[in-house]
């Protein structure tokens, strides 16, 4: 079976994506703080017949965050898949015009560091394959500035210079490296419209497995004057 581990995971989101690649044969392994969380998915998948199991890590320790890779790679021998789309953070969004070093840097670590922690742990075994995959969500100001999102921004968008630049030199190396900005509020499950978190995991399953496209704003055309709230 193969294996994919979601970084940051959430009963919204993570818990979508990780009933859509369960539903293709896919065995999950959860990573986030919270085990009281983490135990309730683990359940609600098992009901779906969906193997899975969680790894309790601060995405801001790099200790924690490579005993957590080590776990899953003993218990299930591999990742396959990775998602990375964690919601740190110590301060709230803040203004460009508020910014501090402490509320730009913690953002900074959270995002950026935490990506290049979590992405040194998993890339050994996809380059020794040459296969896998690294699937990063992020926000629209990744892509664009946001002057309200001036702390978040500066994270985002330099994780994004890393994403882009991780898809340059893997790509060729048979690892492909996914991006979606997302533009919008994610609603509750089963609305069945584009801001639903099931739309959204159908749509990074179908980008997984067609691996056309790398990167691409979510929903397609959005900006941050067309944000859809």
């Amino acid at each position: 079976m193969k294996t994919i581990a979601i970084i940051g995971a959430g009963k919204g989101f993570g818990l979508s994506l990780a009933k859509r690649f369960g539903k293709e044969g896919f065995q999950v392994a959860f990573v986030a703080r919270n085990a009281v969380k983490l135990q309730e998915m683990v359940d609600e998948l098992k009901v779906a017949g969906i193997q899975a199991s969680y790894f309790t890590a601060d995405i801001y320790s790099k200790e924690q965050i490579e005993l957590a890779i080590t776990e899953i790679e003993e218990k299930y021998g591999h990742i396959d898949v990775l998602e990375f789309s964690p919601t740190p953070g110590n301060f709230p969004p803040t203004s460009v015009l508020e910014l501090t070093v402490e509320n730009a840097r913690d953002l900074f670590e959270g995002y950026v560091v935490s990506a290049i922690n979590v992405v040194n742990a998993v890339l050994p075994y996809m380059l020794s394959k040459k296969e896998g995959a690294l699937l990063f969500t992020t926000g629209l100001s990744a892509l664009y500035p946001v002057t309200m999102m001036g702390n978040i921004g500066i994270a985002m968008s330099g994780m994004r210079n890393y994403i882009a630049n991780l898809h340059t030199e893997l790509s060729p190396k048979g690892i492909f490296v996914g991006h979606r900005s997302l533009g919008l509020f994610m609603k509750e499950p089963g609305t069945g419209t584009f801001d639903d978190p099931d739309v959204i995991a159908n749509m990074w399953y179908q980008a997984y497995a067609e691996k056309n496209v790398w990167e691409e704003e979510y929903p397609k055309g959005v900006t941050p004057q067309t944000i859809v709230f």
